[in-house]
């Protein structure tokens, strides 16, 4: 069973000092807003990103999801916190799997020794992770037969993904960090995903209702910062049954997702 641990416990098992917990984590702090455009992330903008391979070109604007995420959120965690270090860290790495191309622009893991499992399954690689189609794919994997698949990972890829959730959610995917029961160097946290369908999906009517759904994650982080295990534990059915109570549509063509596609975004 997981013990739940406030944030001044944590520091205090965690580390000798308030220091050493922000050396463990390589993410901003609401202390540092003045510092940057976008307040949740790292790894967005500046002079190390010059030459970032972007998925769509450029970097992902994530003022919408983050006024959603404002304005959602059930939590807001004192800046400088465990919580706060820890919610913006999975955010980074977030907007890093979903936008950028190259494993040598990311900053947050260590691409030769990071791994993925979701559910419990066998961890996979970042390459194995690309093969399956990145991004949603792999956070949806699943055992059911392909012909009771609503969404099927298996005949999707990184883009028709990305196409099919940015227009589900056309202002975003928010995520916010509920608890964090450990770490680092082992965080061990629960988080929750909201959004409004407010655009089809997979041939399913636009709703307008909140759609969101709740899990754990562990996230490793080895001596020089860098996230080497990410492991997720959720029932995808919580998201996907919530897609398909909308009406079902005669045409899928109404799914096609308005403007560019990288100022919409997840997190």
């Amino acid at each position: 069973m997981l013990v739940s641990f406030s944030a001044c416990d944590m520091r205090s098992a965690v580390c000798t000092s308030c220091y050493d917990l922000r050396l463990q984590l390589n993410c901003p702090s609401q202390e540092k807003m003045a510092y940057s455009e976008e307040k949740y992330r790292s790894h967005l903008n500046g002079e190390e990103e010059n030459n970032t391979q972007w998925r769509y070109g450029a970097p992902p604007n994530y003022d919408v999801v983050n006024k959603l995420f404002e304005e959602g959120r059930t939590k807001i965690w004192p800046a400088g916190s465990l919580e706060e270090k820890v919610q913006n860290l999975v955010k980074t790495w977030e907007m890093e799997m979903f936008h950028k191309t190259n494993f040598n622009d990311f900053k947050t893991v260590d691409p030769n020794k990071y791994t993925f499992s979701l559910n419990g399954r066998k961890p996979i690689t970042l390459e194995e992770k690309r093969k399956l189609g990145g991004g949603y794919n792999s956070l949806l994997q699943t055992s059911l037969p392909p012909e009771i698949r609503c969404y099927d990972p298996s005949v999707e890829t990184a883009d028709s993904s990305h196409k099919a959730f940015t227009t589900t959610f056309p202002r975003g995917f928010a995520l916010e960090v509920l608890q964090v029961y450990l770490g680092p160097p082992v965080i061990v946290y629960k988080f929750r995903h909201w959004g409004f369908m407010e655009g089809p999906f997979k041939g399913h009517a636009p709703t307008g209702q909140l759609v969101e759904f709740f899990g754990m994650a562990v996230f490793e982080i080895d001596e020089n910062k860098k996230i080497v295990r990410v492991e997720f534990f959720y029932d995808r059915g919580e998201l996907l049954g919530n897609l398909l109570k909308g009406a079902k549509m005669e045409a899928a063509a109404g799914e096609i997702s308005p403007g560019c596609p990288f100022l919409k975004n997840t997190g």
